[in-house]
């Protein structure tokens, strides 16, 4: 049982202003796991006033300082790399394979990007006689979620620390170990009192406190629309900076062509990872209605070979992250198989053989309209929806008709179609057959929020550009 009571407040662990817990569920087993201290308004003023005060100081430092810190951090990070994924595996159900695969890799990649970026980055440029400089905007209030932990949390922290901000982060009450094992990665490896604090909370205690905070000079959220909307509420009247990483319903056009079938296969597994709980997953799939009947032998083949069970099993998807995630899922599988959609393999209800833990079939729907419930809103789950286009301009029409724009995917063996199309597509990031890329920006068009993380873009949303005139006289 994991039991943690304590803030990490200008570099100690600080017991709460005033003790109040919540129980921390075990997804796999619907069994309490632990428990943390939820924070308060007092709780995030210290954290802020400690970051306020280190603010003078860090920002200060030069490139090399903090890649110092940056490397020490690295150091003490590989040795709780096991840690952090045991934190996964309880908090998330995630499997070992998941867990100790990209969910921590991702937070090392960040790390290891942060500090290539930083050792080239140019603060400093010359305009004729005028000095344009990026400084390092202040206090930073970082909120994380709990659907990539350590993912979420390192693209964060990682170009703050570099740039010279300081920050309050509040990890995910939802998934709470890993953020806990992060901070004590952040002690451990010396980062100065005060230039990183953290602070256990849901959004009522700790967001709103946080994202309201007048010493607070910007504020990172990633989660839902609906969230990051009440963020950016709170943060108006204090005119801070706003960043936003939201929700998604991602676009996959699925090319007439050669690798049709392998498309289709790609698509329906990378769908299905991380229990569906990705905001950028392809949860669209686009193909020709010609091949519809393909489509769906395809993806029901696919679907059906992945295994859901304990996490213990390398092989298996795991639980979606809470109970209020199953049940949201199952409401929304229903509003497809109501509405018309025609269901090809999974539906409403655990798999067989599990009767506990927040298990989902992994679900595949056909013939979906994109005026559908299943279409429009977010599930994030295991339910991938295939609709049908009869060229490829109606499939950028159907991709782009939709309130969000965080990701969009290509899949086909025609390079030069696939590229023509990606540039139609407004979101984003689109990923042509799936590619990766730890420095590529990543951010939403319309509701899926502003701004850019990861790379070097990421860098910038926490500088601000000042102008210095006549400081190259001619």
């Amino acid at each position: 049982m994991r039991e943690y009571l304590k803030f990490y407040i200008d570099g100690r662990w600080v017991d709460p202003v005033q003790l109040k817990t919540l129980d921390v569920d075990n997804p796999a087993t619907e069994e309490v796991s632990g428990r943390i201290a939820l924070g308060s308004a007092e709780d995030v003023d210290a954290a802020v006033r400690a970051a306020r005060k280190a603010f003078a100081t860090w920002s200060q430092t030069t490139r090399e300082q903090r890649l110092d810190v940056l490397q020490a951090i690295l150091t003490e990070y590989q040795k709780r790399m096991s840690d952090l994924a045991d934190a996964v595996n309880e908090e998330m159900g995630a499997p070992p394979s998941l867990a100790g695969g990209p969910q921590v890799n991702l937070g090392l990649g960040h790390l290891t990007t942060a500090i290539d970026v930083l050792k080239n980055y140019q603060f400093d440029e010359p305009l004729g006689s005028t000095l344009v400089t990026k400084e390092p905007i202040g206090v930073c209030g970082l909120i994380t979620p709990w659907n990539w932990p350590i993912n979420q949390i390192a693209c964060k922290v990682f170009p703050a620390l570099a740039t010279g901000c300081t920050m309050v982060l509040k990890p995910s009450e939802v998934a709470p170990y890993s953020g806990q094992i992060f901070t004590e990665i952040i002690d451990a490896a010396g980062v100065p009192s005060g230039v990183y604090n953290m602070v256990h909370g849901d959004g009522p205690g700790v967001g709103v406190a946080l994202s309201s905070h007048p010493e607070v000079d910007l504020v990172s959220f990633t989660g839902s629309t609906r969230a990051g909307i009440e963020v950016a509420r709170n943060a108006a009247p204090t005119v801070k900076r706003v960043c936003q990483e939201l929700g998604g319903k991602s676009p996959n056009i699925v090319l007439d062509d050669a690798d049709f079938a392998k498309s289709v296969a790609v698509g329906t597994s990378v769908m299905m990872m991380n229990s569906g709980q990705s905001c950028n997953a392809p949860s669209r799939m686009l193909v020709p209605n010609a091949r519809m009947d393909e489509a769906i032998a395809v993806a029901r083949e696919t679907a059906a070979a992945v295994k859901v069970g304990d996490p213990s099993d390398k092989t298996a998807i795991g639980p979606v992250a809470s109970k209020a995630q199953f049940d949201k899922i199952q409401r929304l599988i229903q509003a497809g198989i109501d509405e018309g959609a025609t269901l090809v393999i999974g539906g409403p209800g655990r798999p067989d053989g599990i009767d506990r833990g927040y298990y989902v079939k992994p679900t595949v729907f056909a013939h979906v309209r994109n005026d559908m419930t299943i279409a429009r809103e977010e599930i994030f789950g295991p339910v991938l929806c295939i609709l049908g286009y009869d060229d490829l301009d109606q499939a950028i029409e159907i991709a782009n008709d939709t309130d969000y724009g965080l990701a969009g995917y290509v899949s086909g063996a025609d390079l030069e179609q696939a590229r023509a199309l990606a540039r139609r597509i407004r979101a984003g990031s689109i990923a042509i057959n799936h590619g990766f890329d730890m420095n590529a920006p990543f951010g939403g068009y319309k509701r899926s929020g502003n701004g850019r993380e990861w790379g070097r873009h990421g860098f910038e949303e926490y500088l601000e550009v000042k102008a210095v005139l006549n400081y190259l006289p001619k």
